[in-house]
């Protein structure tokens, strides 16, 4: 790289020295270097930096970025461009004007918002908490995501202080337990210090947070993710009020220190009893759900009031501009509204950053944020709260502050508004016209916003998530059908109505696609037939969709609209069918159980995810556990990925006595259908089962819109591995046994080895209409690819169906497998594939070749596809040569492997598994060995 930087250098100063006197166009950009030295544009881009920050070259503003030498960069005189501050007249410092808000010397609570409504109970355990004789008590304060946890912990240590609990000059220390989970020796050196000579490094003897809190409050933040050692570690000290460091033997410190902690999840269920014990008084925040109208609306107003005082000027919002800021609010809680706020703010300050007023509208809204207008509709007694509490519009002067207690976990770090000003100053300043300059910043300020509150568990809007899985056109309709139903049946509808709707719609436009219909059985007439208003606006809701698409839409389909909208009306639970989603993986199962709990609100749905090292005796236990708590008598649809979670459904239904149906290769889609459905009133659990077994993924307007290409050419899978004689002819084998058995005669399975890819691939394209490659390797084609790991491991009927029906794209992450597993999925495909070696004797000396290998040339045995793809080729290769037909190829193939430089690194191997087994492995055997280990190496 150092050669590579000196050029770049180099052509710099040259270019530079044929500038009598240093101007404009003596600079450089990335891609003029790029294309001069014929060097990738990522690397120029990385050597510039670099010569940036060593300070031989100087970085200039404007689009696209010039360089200059910094030797002659004092000469240059730099563009002067006004602040947008400079362009108004300064606005005159008035008095902060305390609306109602007076700050009470030693009553800091009278001041936060919902104290004397859905916080009191809340202030008075806290007051009662701290002053309580003789040190006052600890305590745990618990409530959702967002809810407030943080700022109400500084409002009691500012409380304490000015009661004079806890002296003036100490300071509050604060303690994020989630940051030491998983090591409890280094969590208990954070928390209590540790000794000289402790450990490797421990040089001087160190002081924890403990030492620090003395005489003080300890908030300890994310209390549930202390492991139990460290619960008890606390719980001792808050018994004795003594401690040891790290390295010490004896308990020889003492502090005195008032703990508070803060968590999300239920203290019972989270926190050792004895640990829970100690805790004499837990202090439950409200949601923002449950909070009263007017102080939501106080809020909204106190956060609207933080960002005027930032830019000093007056900002109106009009009536539907707070209500949608209010409807917006979801499992974000308080946290999600004041991001939404900044949002809002910031867009409205782009817009009318010239005006002595900032006066935001509707139109300032993003969309995702506007749609809560429709959220609140649903809420028809909120809704009128709020307007009987509001005006048509809402003024709000600068430094007419409120409570600022601390700066919260939600407060930005920067002032946003100095970055929206000062950049739009530079880009006017660079002539880019003011649509472009909109664009421009409102784009740089979702990566703002959304970058800072990514660490706070939610964004910025669900509709963002629901336009992954459902076209924007599919949306739209589904709120103008909400429009219409709510009309038409003047009823409230469960807040999840356009998620849910979108869905549906979603999947029987996929299945109508498909040429697939669905008949109605008695049950669902019979149902339908006590809801007569229902079905007659879920008739007009078919007729609009078939007009939306142009798409004739199954007069069948009526009878499930109407279903739908009768459980969208109502808000009971009871009797629906439960789903639980276990996945291999720290957190695989959560994240696809959070996506559709956060689109579709609902309850009856739980995540168990499996770590690699988690036994499987305690994996089917939380399952166990996760089955009942979502029973509610229907049964319970079990969505797992692969491994041993499949075998799980019988055990729980013996034990628990709960009807358990199971899916695997579960995917984000199929766990929003299952639970979409699985809420739908008069649903039994095998229905679901089998409409999910059937479920094709959701529909895109592309699909629909436009002509399906006829190719009129065979059809085709390919089969890809280092020989295309060894596994790719398994492969073939395995997957022409299912077509065989589903009748299906017109696709056929082509072998390649990966050296005749590159040659033979576009024939192939020209000659084939390709459904999906699997193998060895990566072709890189526009289709489906399955990793042989993953076509081994997984269902190959499913993954075939897959392919056949909606060329649907297969999900290949890397396959989290266990020693144990892989080993397994190893025999199980030998087993089926082939006829004279004996798998479960031959796994182990195929498995020590195949970890030789890997050791010698450093490839980490944690490879799991390597190894699995190695074991299966050796285990060809050793049954071609008991049949006496190896492979074969030519001269200059052998001689190459022969000349290689690191052939008898594996020639030594080779010779070991051949003493083992008493066989000879030809040269060409080897030869395709080493191109597999190469092809791995080069990675």
């Amino acid at each position: 790289m150092s050669k590579r930087i000196e050029r770049i250098y180099q052509y710099i100063v040259d270019k530079e020295n044929h500038f009598s006197a240093i101007d404009k166009n003596s600079s450089v950009t990335t891609a003029e270097i790029a294309d001069a030295l014929q060097i990738q544009r990522s690397n120029v881009s990385k050597d510039l930096n670099s010569l940036v920050r060593e300070g031989r070259l100087i970085k200039l503003d404007g689009r696209p970025v010039g360089y200059m030498l910094a030797a002659n960069i004092q000469n240059v005189k730099k563009k002067y461009v006004p602040s947008y501050k400079e362009e108004r007249q300064p606005r005159a410092k008035t008095e902060p004007q305390h609306t109602g808000l007076m700050m009470h010397t030693h009553d800091l609570f009278s001041n936060i918002i919902g104290m004397n409504g859905s916080m009191k109970n809340a202030g008075e355990q806290a007051k009662a908490a701290i002053l309580y004789p003789p040190k006052g008590l600890n305590c745990l304060i618990t409530g959702p995501t967002g809810s407030g946890k943080t700022f109400f912990a500084h409002a009691m240590f500012q409380f304490a202080k000015a009661n004079q609990v806890i002296a003036a000059d100490k300071e509050l220390i604060v303690f994020n337990c989630a940051d030491y989970a998983n090591n409890p020796e280094l969590l208990m050196s954070h928390l209590f210090g540790y000794s000289k000579g402790a450990f490797t490094g421990a040089e001087t003897e160190k002081l924890g947070v403990i030492d620090q809190a003395d005489g003080s409050m300890l908030f300890l933040d994310e209390i549930h993710r202390l492991p139990p050692e460290g619960q008890e570690m606390i719980f001792y000290f808050m018994d004795h009020g003594s401690y040891s460091r790290l390295g010490e033997t004896g308990k020889n410190h003492f502090a005195d220190v008032r703990i508070v902690g803060a968590t999300t999840e239920d203290p019972n269920s989270a926190l050792l009893d004895t640990f829970v014990r100690r805790i004499p008084i837990n202090i439950q925040l409200p949601s923002f759900e449950t909070r009263p109208a007017n102080e939501k609306l106080d809020l909204v107003k106190v956060m609207v009031s933080h960002e005027a005082s930032r830019i000093q000027r007056t900002i109106s919002l009009t009536e539907d501009v707070v209500k949608a800021l209010i409807g917006s609010v979801s499992f974000g809680n308080i946290g999600q509204l004041k991001s939404n706020v900044q949002l809002v703010c910031a867009r409205g300050f782009l817009n009318h950053m010239h005006q002595a007023q900032i006066d935001i509208t509707l139109e300032d809204v993003p969309e995702g944020i506007r749609a809560g207008l429709f959220m609140l509709a649903n809420k028809r007694l909120m809704s009128m709260e709020l307007s009987q509490n509001l005006e048509s519009k809402l003024v709000i002067q600068p430094n007419e502050d409120s409570l600022n207690i601390q700066t919260d976990s939600y407060e930005l770090p920067y002032n946003l508004y100095d970055i929206i000003g000062d950049k739009a100053a530079l880009l006017k300043a660079d002539g880019v016209d003011q649509e472009a300059i909109n664009h421009f910043i409102s784009t740089d300020i979702n990566i703002h916003l959304k970058s800072f509150y990514k660490d706070h568990g939610f964004s910025f809007y669900a509709d963002n998530k629901l336009s992954e899985f459902v076209d924007q056109k599919i949306i739209e309709l589904t709120n103008r059908i909400y429009e219409m139903v709510r009309q038409r049946l003047h009823t409230d509808f469960q807040q999840n109505f356009v998620y849910a709707m979108s869905l549906h719609i979603s999947s029987f436009l996929k299945k109508i696609e498909l040429g697939e219909t669905r008949q109605t059985n008695d049950n669902i007439r019979e149902m339908v037939s006590a809801y007569p208003e229902e079905f007659a606006v879920a008739q007009e809701i078919r007729r609009f969709i078939g007009e939306w698409f142009q798409v004739a839409i199954p007069a069948s389909e009526e009878y499930y609209l109407a279903v739908l909208l009768v459980s969208l009306r109502s808000s009971s639970s009871e009797g629906k069918i439960g789903v639980v989603v276990a996945a291999h993986g720290n957190s695989t199962a959560t994240s696809m159980v959070d996506v559709v709990k956060q689109l579709l609100g609902v309850e009856q749905v739980a995540a168990v995810d499996m770590p690699l090292d988690m036994p499987p005796k305690i994996a089917l236990e939380k399952v166990k556990q996760a089955v009942t708590a979502v029973d509610e008598g229907s049964g319970v649809l079990l969505l797992v990925d692969m491994g041993s979670l499949v075998t799980f459904d019988a055990d729980i239904q013996r034990t628990t006595g709960i009807f358990v149906k199971t899916i695997d290769m579960v995917t984000t889609p199929i766990v929003l259908e299952a639970v979409r459905k699985a809420s739908v009133l008069g649903t039994n659990l095998d229905e679901l089962y089998e409409s999910l077994e059937n479920f094709r993924g959701y529909s895109r307007m592309g699909e629909l819109t436009q002509p399906i290409m006829q190719t009129h050419l065979p059809r085709a899978i390919l089969a890809i591995c280092a020989s295309g004689e060894g596994t790719a002819k398994q492969i073939k084998q395995t997957i022409q046994a299912v077509l065989t058995k589903k009748n299906i005669s017109d696709v056929e399975i082509l072998t390649l080895s990966v050296f005749e890819v590159q040659d033979k691939l576009p024939d192939l394209q020209k000659s084939y209409d390709l459904l999906a490659v699997t193998g060895i390797v990566n072709p890189n084609l526009p289709v489906p690819f399955i990793s042989l790991e993953r076509f081994i491991t997984q269902d190959t009927e499913k993954l075939i169906d897959r392919v056949l029906i909606s060329s649907q794209v297969i999900d290949n992450e890397t396959l989290v497998l266990d020693q144990e597993e892989t080993k397994r999925v190893c025999i199980e495909f030998l087993e089926k594939n082939f006829t004279f070696l004996n798998p479960k004797k031959m796994i182990e000396p195929l498995w020590q070749f195949a970890e030789d290998v890997m050791t010698a040339w450093e490839i980490s045995l944690e490879e799991r596809g390597f190894k699995i793809n190695f074991v299966l080729h050796a285990a060809g290769m050793l049954e071609r040569i008991l049949l006496n037909q190896p492979l074969t190829g030519e001269a200059t193939d052998e001689q190459s492997v022969l000349m290689n430089a690191e052939y008898e690194k594996l020639h030594v191997h080779v010779l070991s598994l051949g003493r083992t087994l008493n066989l000879v492995v030809p040269v060409m055997e080897e030869f395709y060995l080493m191109s597999m280990i190469q092809r791995q190496i080069n990675k």
